[in-house]
């Protein structure tokens, strides 16, 4: 038995060795346990639609009547396309697929 759970322990740093997974989050040279993430954005105003997006879906859901507040009233639609395409780039993908790797060394 323990030389089985040894032998799983070595494939799955085996896995983990071969470097093709965990690419989404890129480590910071100058910081310790920080990281950046890539969001590709075709413009300034794409990026300041997604921003704006982000934040009226955060008020509306923090706050049901923000909808009726003057200073809101004149732009409250919320693109939920940019929001699912922000959630689309931050998946990673790479890194579900070791889950599959490693869910069948542990069978």
């Amino acid at each position: 038995m323990e030389a089985q759970n040894k032998e799983r322990a070595e494939e799955l740093l085996e896995l983990i060795n071969k470097g093709r997974y965990f690419v989404k989050l890129k480590p910071e040279p100058k910081e310790n346990n920080s990281f950046t993430i890539p969001l590709k954005v075709s413009s300034y105003n794409e990026l300041n639609l997604m921003v704006s997006d982000l934040l009226k879906a955060s008020i509306i859901l923090l706050n049901p009547e923000a909808k009726t507040l003057s200073s809101f009233t004149k732009d409250n639609d919320i693109n939920v396309m940019t929001l699912l395409e922000i959630a689309l780039q931050l998946f990673p993908d790479e890194e579900m697929e070791l889950l599959d790797e490693v869910y069948k060394v542990g069978v």
